[in-house]
């Protein structure tokens, strides 16, 4: 948790001081030194740490480092990632770190909620809910690739698609699962009774 805050915190600082002040730069022999190589050091430095050194205070300083060597990394993901200047200031950037925090968050909470996680859903498969749930999806999802030639559309619909197969799949598994549960006490009683009749 630590390591996300700082990741953050350094993303937020960064971008700041670089809107802020644009034209500060330093520069080693007319060489301009991006501030990615800092992170890259943290990182490292970080890293290394949490590996080798087993405190608890050094472990929250190595998280710290960490994150904040992400941080700096992720301002300056789409310089790295199209090796152009400008690219700095596109969109690209801040949608590749919001879908990394995004993914790292859901990470965290699943890891953390996990049990009940996992209960809520299996409830919510047996439910009717996620009966409605999947055909809805399934049938947006095949409007949706009938209807476009964008690949990425495809791609999202085709995964909502399965995504949708599968929970229905799963609903009606469970149904026959409980049905054939409920079945089979009472198969067993008419069991016991035919034996005990045959035995008289």
């Amino acid at each position: 948790m630590l390591a996300l805050i700082s990741f953050i915190a350094s993303f937020a600082i960064a971008r700041t001081f670089t809107s802020l002040y644009p034209k500060v730069v330093w520069e080693a022999g007319g060489i301009h030194i991006h501030h990615f190589w800092y992170g890259l050091a943290m990182l490292a430095i970080g890293g290394w740490l949490g590996m080798n050194v087993e405190d608890e205070r050094i472990n929250r300083v190595a998280a710290i480092l960490f994150g904040a060597g992400g941080g700096l990394i992720g301002d300056e993901v789409g310089l790295l990632l199209t090796l152009n200047a400008q690219a700095y200031w596109t969109d690209f950037t801040y949608t590749i770190v919001i879908s990394f925090l995004a993914l790292i968050s859901i990470t965290i909470l699943f890891i953390r909620y996990n049990k009940l996680i996992r209960t809520e859903f299996t409830q919510f498969l047996v439910s009717n809910a996620s009966l409605y749930l999947g055909v809805f999806l399934l049938a947006i999802s095949v409007a949706f690739i009938l209807e476009t030639d964008n690949t990425m559309v495809i791609a999202v619909s085709s995964f909502l698609a399965i995504s949708a197969s599968i929970i229905i799949i799963a609903y009606f598994t469970q149904r026959i699962i409980r049905y054939h549960y409920k079945k089979k006490p009472f198969q067993q009683v008419k069991i016991v009774l035919l034996r005990n009749e045959h035995l008289r």
